[in-house]
């Protein structure tokens, strides 16, 4: 039996975030090693670990991954997460696709220099309204199925629920036009492996604070 898969990354959301979310929302227990220093990372490129010299870094199936689409891809498509055929995983790409540009710009408020916070959190709720989640409460209105591809369980639908909780957290009525994304957290909150991760104790990380972005900045040169 194969053991679990080890993620190697700073210990905190970052890129590695979504990794934790689809790895748990499939019921997949993993390890972390958590990233403390620049020493730690630069002995990860002296032994060519990193292909491109970034992380995140997956050990799975004997697999050394690194590039976080292509870590997802391989999860997704391994526990089934990734629709019945071509067209599905098509859609669920073009989701997966805009969901993360919208958590581009999350992943980089904490880095924002305290001036530019206030206009890059509008900028955050100006695309969250306007240009992203309009397009899945209107999916999800014109599927009518609990998920958004098909009616089976996706990717996609773990990209959202994340995307959701994390705007959410800076915006907290942000879902207050969209009832079918308020129906859809519901949902999602309500499946066992998302409420478990859902639950304190879970790897999942907390919102990124100042140690956090000390430390990113101390190991990666930022």
């Amino acid at each position: 039996m194969a053991g679990k898969p080890r993620l190697t990354y700073c210990n905190g959301r970052g890129r590695m975030e979504p990794v934790r979310w689809l790895l748990a929302a499939a019921g997949v227990e993993f390890e972390e090693i958590f990233l403390e220093t620049r020493e730690q990372y630069e002995k990860l490129i002296k032994d060519g670990v990193l292909m491109f010299q970034q992380v995140p870094l997956v050990e799975i199936d004997g697999m050394k991954m690194v590039q976080t689409r292509a870590i997802l891809s391989y999860i997704a498509g391994k526990y089934n997460l990734y629709g019945k055929d071509l067209k599905e995983r098509a859609l669920i790409d073009m989701y997966v696709e805009g969901i993360t540009d919208l958590m581009q710009m999350i992943l980089m408020f904490p880095f924002s220099p305290p001036e530019a916070k206030e206009k890059n959190l509008d900028s955050i709720k100006e695309r969250a309204t306007n240009r992203y989640f309009p397009v899945f409460e209107k999916v999800l209105k014109q599927h009518g199925q609990d998920f958004l591809v098909g009616n089976k369980f996706s990717w996609a639908d773990v990209q959202l629920i994340e995307a959701i909780l994390a705007v959410e957290e800076k915006i907290p009525a942000v879902l207050s036009g969209f009832p079918q994304l308020q129906a859809f957290k519901i949902r999602m909150s309500k499946m066992p492996t998302i409420k478990k991760f859902l639950q304190p104790g879970s790897p999942r990380k907390p919102p990124p604070d100042e140690r956090y972005v000390e430390t990113v900045l101390k190991i990666f040169k930022i």
